[in-house]
């Protein structure tokens, strides 16, 4: 990549100094053995004797305008920070130049090459060069009175963000690409006219007509057309920047008005309904990108900024954003100095985007109404997913279902997968939740809710462990939550109700058929992780009112004011079996396993039908008012039977012992019977 001494800062160093007197010095050579040296030969021009001062500069020129347009249109210079350039002054222009012009003609020289000649050993040289000096002083001396005509005609264009600088091209309505191919022409035709002049006027003019200076004159032009043919016909952006009128007052007052801001809510709720004019640039470090972004962002290093900034001129908006606002809006200001007036910053960066629109409304400090807490809920649903995971997340609604809790249904389910305030849980061995799952659910063991409290294994969690459970998965108290399982395991799933249960969260649903009959009727699966964020669940502590100790177990059983169903197999209800401290059932309870509940397929298992279990439990049961204990071994069968009493079949009295056999025959004081209790 070419950097200029200007462009990198470096005008003022050694380097800089050292490659200006190398260049100097070749620069003086060429024009001593162009005849430079010669102030005849200079002033020759102005006599039509000698023509050389218009070919050489025409060649300089040519040679430089061509190099220079080859740079800048490959991208290898930067016109708007590279280069150095002055002013335009029209007429003050006029005037130097009417001066520069009769004081070449009285004295043979311009600066430049009376330098050469007092270098050649040129006495009028010398001569010169004091004159240019004095000058100089003289006018150093007189500047503040002669500096409006010094600053007279300024141009009213305005280019690469300095107010006054014009560019012929832009004047003349044409690309830098076409003037060069129409500057080469004149050239070309200046150097015949030149040569032409040169044999009518002093019988010299060599070149004229000879294959030289065809070749010569052929090589500008295929050189300057090739350049045309890079570029385009058609003006580039670049030009059309260079030839928009702005000035730093406008860009002042668009600061000041905030014009180039767009709030976080504006640009969650753009993003949210994929307005596709506009695209998103994170300005961070690649490894801050790659941490965590605003879905749909870009990553883009600041000087990429203007190539990026071109590829998207034709968006509505082009968003910078950091974590804060200093690089974005600096960037922004120089994006808008090229001419760019579709870039604008985020208000607050990333943090304030994470603060505004990311932000749990349970974490927020005042009320909020029930729609925006509902839009709060879509977008952290929508921007805490990755752009991969399927399916999208939709503004619209979870459709309702049967009476939760209850069951849902796989057509349900499908037809409202993706929708914001949806949650699926998998309870499937963490193997087969890899091999193959519902796309965006989460994988997580019944056991993750239980554990040791006050000595007992395997009980349910305290209300604030389970919450700080659920805010690890994303889950809202607003959030629609369905509860799938594999085979037969449908205690699973019931066993994690029981957590929603304790916590008061009333919107779950068990999947009928579980994942099996999901994956048999070929609905879509996924292997991808679901997205990663965190909630902040509420702890609920006067939700659960049925579940029950031992203590009021026993005191039921001396009043015989429940009815007690133990939902083990038969052989540990009888005693025949044990994995206990003792063998046999609490005194009174009737047995019903759990596994009577269920149905299979050859595909898929589940629950019977309402019918079947009505007529099941009416036979067990006197009525639905009546008071029903339920309990295993451990609570994690009698939560399936919990279930279908309280949710499917609409008993309205059920309790839950979580404890179970475990606790019970631990405690040698408690009474046991054994036999079929009959």
């Amino acid at each position: 990549m070419i950097r200029t001494f200007y462009g990198l800062g470096t005008l003022d160093t050694a380097s800089a100094f050292f490659a200006a007197l190398i260049i100097g010095f070749f620069f003086g050579l060429a024009l001593e053995r162009a005849g430079f040296g010669s102030s005849r030969r200079l002033a020759g021009i102005f006599y039509f004797r000698d023509m050389a001062v218009l070919k050489v500069m025409f060649t300089a020129l040519l040679t430089a305008m061509l190099g220079l347009s080859l740079c800048i249109e490959s991208g290898m210079l930067d016109p708007a920070t590279e280069l150095y350039y002055m002013k335009t002054y029209y007429g003050a222009y006029k005037i130097a130049g009417l001066i520069f012009g009769i004081g070449f003609v009285m004295g043979g020289w311009c600066p430049g090459t009376a330098a050469v000649g007092l270098a050649s050993g040129k006495t009028d040289a010398l001569v010169f060069l004091i004159g240019a000096g004095l000058g100089s002083i003289l006018f150093n001396e007189l500047f503040p009175v002669i500096k409006p005509l010094y600053t007279w005609g300024q141009s009213a264009q305005e280019n690469f963000g300095q107010p006054g600088l014009a560019f012929v091209y832009n004047s003349l309505g044409m690309s830098r690409s076409v003037f060069a191919l129409l500057f080469t022409l004149i050239a070309v035709g200046c150097f015949w006219g030149a040569e032409y002049i040169e044999r009518v006027k002093a019988e010299s003019g060599l070149y004229f007509k000879t294959p030289f200076l065809k070749a010569f004159s052929l090589i500008f032009i295929v050189f300057s057309a090739s350049m045309l043919l890079f570029s385009g016909l058609e003006m580039r952006a670049s030009d059309s920047r260079e030839m928009t009128h702005f000035s730093e007052t406008s860009l002042l007052a668009s600061v000041e008005s905030a014009e180039d801001h767009l709030e976080p809510e504006e640009l969650a709720s753009e993003l949210y309904n994929k307005n596709p004019n506009i695209v998103v640039a994170d300005v961070r470090p690649a490894q801050e990108y790659a941490a965590f972004h605003i879905r749909g962002a870009v990553n883009v290093q600041l000087p990429d900024l203007p190539e990026f900034a071109e590829q998207h001129k034709q968006k509505d908006m082009i968003v910078l954003y950091s974590n804060g606002m200093t690089h974005p809006a600096q960037a922004r200001d120089s994006l808008f100095r090229l001419g760019y007036r579709n870039v604008y910053i985020l208000t607050d960066g990333l943090t304030g985007f994470i603060e505004r629109c990311l932000k749990p409304v349970s974490l927020r400090s005042g009320p909020m109404p029930p729609e925006t807490a509902s839009q709060i809920a879509a977008w952290r649903d929508y921007f805490y997913t990755p752009e991969k995971d399927i399916p999208e997340i939709t503004t619209e609604a979870v459709t309702t279902t049967s009476a939760m809790p209850g069951l849902a249904d796989t057509e349900w389910l499908a037809e409202n997968l993706g929708r914001a305030g949806l949650k699926i849980i998998d309870a499937r061995e963490q193997p087969e939740y890899n091999r193959s799952h519902i796309p965006g659910s989460f994988s997580i063991s019944c056991e993750s809710f239980r554990g040791v409290v006050a000595g007992v294994p395997s009980v349910l969690l305290p209300a604030e462990i389970l919450a700080q459970k659920f805010s690890l998965m994303g889950i809202e108290p607003t959030d629609t939550v369905v509860l799938l399982y594999s085979g037969d395991k449908v205690r699973d799933v019931t066993m994690i109700g029981m957590a929603f249960e304790r916590l008061g969260h009333r919107k779950f649903a068990i999947l009928d058929g579980g994942f099996d009959k999901w994956a048999a009727e070929g609905k879509p699966v996924s292997t991808d992780l679901p997205p990663a964020y965190r909630s902040d669940y509420p702890v609920r502590s006067d939700a659960d009112h049925f579940t029950v100790d031992y203590r009021q177990v026993l005191l039921h059983v001396k009043n015989k004011s429940a009815l007690i169903i133990d939902v083990r197999p038969t052989e540990y209800y009888t005693g025949e079996k044990s994995d206990e401290a003792r063998a046999g059932h609490i005194p009174g309870a009737v047995n019903r396993p759990f596994k009577d509940d269920l149905l299979k397929s050859d595909k898929y298992a589940g629950l019977k039908s309402k019918a079947d279990l009505e007529a099941s439990y009416s036979a067990l049961i006197p009525s639905k008012d009546t008071r029903v204990i339920v309990h295993c071994r451990t609570g994690h069968q009698a939560s399936q039977t919990f279930f279908v009493l309280k949710h499917l079949i609409g008993y309205t009295d059920v309790l839950w012992y979580d404890a179970s056999w475990t606790e019970w025959a631990a405690r040698k004081e408690l009474p046991v019977e054994t036999g079929s209790g009959k």
